[in-house]
């Protein structure tokens, strides 16, 4: 495939929109054997799919809202992806401490006993009340919290699912474009003129580029409600409403391995959760958005909001001077826009006309349910011909996670046996990234040095340049904030070094395909 995108050049399905949903949306439908073009007018997942709590759930509050079937969904979804991605999802123990001022005992622990019994194979732990006064995760609490419960869960990278995502699209033939926005939208009878405006060598792409399409979806997530109405629709039908979710980062709260759900006065709850080894992670917030925001930042109310819901429980105070780093995300939800944000459901629904030249746009969602929104969509689309394929992705591992039944600590320690020269800690950092793709990254280096150029503590060369050649990084951010979040604990000194070595890299090779052409397959 050459840099240049025909007119002539017709494709099943174009997506609009990197993040999760478009990315799970083109891997789904590039595995069922359809001609599928992935935009994105930024890097993969920079915007609201890196910004989430980086949890796989159910949602055990939504039970409080009787949003039963999303429940129910979520955590069918949690137990395939757990199973398909276990290198990048891996089972979290949660603490929710009782405070007899807020909710009743029994409907915590009635709520506990439904959330156990809507998952349908009982992977993990069931849930269980706990004396905290002998329990491990009791010292970090105020002394008087005597009790509370224990659940589970799972964590996710989240970031790292998305980009994941677009590697299997890209290995299955799909054209993925990061970088490149979709700027014009025309029908013509039975099908879709797509003018694309890339960013220079970033986007792999000439400036300006028109495709066509049988079929479109809209995945852009806070910009979904704007696009749907400028380039197809007069009215959505949809009520959204834009909810910023903010968190906060700082130095290690707690040294063991549970996390913590944290009831709060407004009857909402935050997270306080073990993050990157020596970080601890709060969040989230919920604070209406008058319209989406490439680049919103948190509040100094947001910090506050959350440093006074953790104090509440924690021996140790934390104030505005400890965060370190904090990012944001904007949520779109659907339903009355009377209620409030905690109050709407987290689900999402789809908007699709019926046209000969069909498009879908996609309203809300989560990343737990990310795999079924993708069939959902191409269901949609059952009409049209070649469409109607087999469902695949229950099934469907995701590159790196062929680790076979080991945990995810065993995988690493079994690295340091393959790879004596390899530090521990290094093992493990791969081994819950990159998962069996370790072994590209390491391939020929037979000790630490052959790892080249070391950017950060950890950080050398070979990884930089896989993530290049394998997973779109075009960038410094993209390697340091969603391919890893190793500029938690860069210096800018360091990010620079960085930054002029992938600048480098860039100038030296034909930008226009290099990722696309990227075999996944493990080399051992």
């Amino acid at each position: 495939m050459g840099n240049e995108l025909s007119e002539q050049n017709i494709y099943d399905l174009v997506v609009i929109g990197g993040g999760i949903s478009g990315a799970g949306i083109a891997r789904d439908a590039a595995g069922r054997g359809l001609k599928v073009l992935l935009c994105e007018k930024d890097d993969f997942g920079q915007h609201t799919s890196s910004a989430s709590t980086k949890l796989i759930h159910g949602g055990l509050r939504y039970l409080e809202n009787y949003h039963f079937g999303l429940v129910k969904h979520s955590l069918r979804e949690r137990e395939i992806l757990l199973r398909n991605s276990p290198h990048i999802i891996w089972p979290l123990r949660f603490v929710l401490p009782y405070d007899s001022s807020l909710r009743p005992r029994w409907l915590i622990r009635a709520g506990l006993l439904v959330y156990d019994w809507l998952a349908p194979l009982q992977v993990l732990q069931k849930s269980r009340q706990i004396n905290l006064t002998q329990h491990e995760a009791g010292p970090a609490l105020c002394s008087e919290i005597r009790y509370g419960f224990e659940y589970s869960d799972c964590w996710v990278q989240d970031s790292r699912l998305v980009i994941l995502n677009v590697a299997a699209a890209a290995n299955a033939g799909a054209r993925v474009l990061s970088r490149t926005e979709c700027t014009d939208l025309k029908r013509e009878s039975n099908y879709w003129w797509i003018t694309l405006t890339g960013d220079n060598k970033r986007s792999m792409l000439p400036a300006v580029s028109r495709v066509r399409a049988r079929a479109v979806v809209n995945a852009t997530g806070a910009w979904v409600d704007s696009i749907a109405r400028d380039f197809h629709q007069n009215d959505s039908g949809q009520v959204v409403q834009l909810v910023r979710g903010s968190h906060i980062i700082v130095h290690q709260l707690f040294d063991h391995r549970y996390a913590y759900i944290f009831q709060n006065t407004d009857r909402r709850i935050v997270f306080c959760i073990p993050y990157e080894r020596n970080y601890t992670l709060i969040g989230t917030t919920e604070v209406s958005q008058d319209q989406p925001d490439d680049a919103c930042e948190i509040t100094r109310s947001e910090i506050d909001y959350l440093c006074q819901a953790v104090n509440r429980y924690l021996n140790t105070p934390v104030n505005r001077d400890d965060v370190i780093w904090s990012y944001s995300g904007i949520r779109t939800l659907c339903g009355d826009n009377r209620k409030e944000a905690s109050q709407l459901s987290r689900d999402y629904s789809l908007k699709c006309d019926d046209s000969l030249a069909p498009i879908v746009s996609v309203f809300g969602g989560k990343i737990t349910t990310y795999r079924r929104l993708a069939e959902d969509v191409l269901d949609q689309f059952a009409n049209l011909e070649g469409f109607n394929q087999p469902k695949w992705t229950h099934d469907g591992p995701l590159p790196g996670s062929d680790i076979g039944d080991s945990s995810i600590e065993d995988f690493a320690q079994n690295i340091t046996q393959i790879y004596r020269w390899m530090p521990l800690e290094l093992a493990q950092r791969y081994a819950c990234h990159y998962g069996t793709q370790t072994h590209v990254i390491v391939k020929g280096c037979t000790k630490i040095a052959d790892l080249g150029q070391e950017f950060s503590p950890g950080l050398f060369q070979a990884e930089v340049d896989y993530l290049i050649a394998h997973e779109f990084a075009r960038s410094a951010d993209d390697v340091i904030w969603r391919r890893t979040r190793l500029g938690i604990g860069m210096k800018s000194a360091q990010i620079a070094s960085l930054k002029r070595y992938i600048d480098s890299e860039l100038d030296l090779e034909d930008t226009t395909e290099v990722a696309f052409n990227a075999s996944l397959h493990t080399q051992h």
